[in-house]
């Protein structure tokens, strides 16, 4: 049985004709992956080939965003290239959504922390340590990746942390961190960490507001929780 291209669909069905008409948020989340890798395989349009990639991915957007590019071209008809797209498209989101950041004007609890850094963090399969520099009206200075580690623990060089808090005149900080198992507890060595940090702000006369544990879907405020 010969498959049916998408050239041979009405013309409100093709996705790129579809964006044209009605706008790309007329388009289905499968029929905008379509267009990102253009065509499907022998037996799959481009649609049912995306659809068949976002199932694995439980139709879930960020889940598809942790695929590998080893996992994505596991999928027939879908070589390095449309891999690159894929992941490149989901990266530009995932930025999009950071510069969002700028609405805010400046920090006035750990929610504005959370919704700044989660899409930075929040799916990654490693730790990654981050900083949030502040002046006097709480507004960020500067967002800074601190180091970068791996499944369950990240190394902190707490002197950089103070070289750049310094150096831009930032009177505050806010640490975050991302746990990759999903749990929001802190270990004692986040713990060690905080009051590290802490400590070595009062001599400097720069304040550690809070640190934040992040996860994909919750976090865990030390202000919050009376931890600072």
């Amino acid at each position: 049985m010969k498959k049916m291209t998408i050239k041979s669909w009405a013309i409100d069905d093709r996705p790129r004709e579809k964006l044209i008409a009605k706008g790309a948020r007329s388009l289905s989340t499968a029929e905008l992956i379509a267009i990102l890798i253009s065509s499907g395989n022998k037996q799959e349009s481009a649609v049912d080939l995306s659809k068949r990639v976002l199932l694995s991915a439980n139709n879930n957007i960020h889940e598809l965003a942790k695929f590998s590019l080893q996992k994505l071209t596991s999928f027939r008809g879908i070589g390095p290239a449309k891999a690159i797209s894929i992941i490149t498209a989901l990266e530009l989101g995932n930025r999009r959504q950071l510069e969002n950041f700028t609405a805010t004007p400046k920090i006035t609890g750990s929610k504005d922390v959370y919704n700044t850094m989660q899409p930075l963090l929040g799916s990654l399969p490693h730790e990654e340590f981050w900083v949030l520099y502040l002046n006097n009206a709480n507004k960020v200075l500067s967002k800074d990746q601190l180091s970068k580690g791996g499944i369950t623990a990240t190394l902190v060089d707490v002197r950089l942390l103070f070289k750049k808090a310094i150096e831009i005149s930032a009177v505050a900080i806010i640490i975050c961190h991302n746990h990759p198992s999903g749990k929001t507890e802190p270990s004692s060595q986040d713990k060690v960490l905080t009051k590290k940090i802490k400590e070595a702000g009062v001599s400097l006369d720069i304040k550690l507001l809070d640190h934040l544990i992040i996860t994909e879907k919750s976090y865990f405020s030390f202000a919050d929780n009376g931890k600072i």
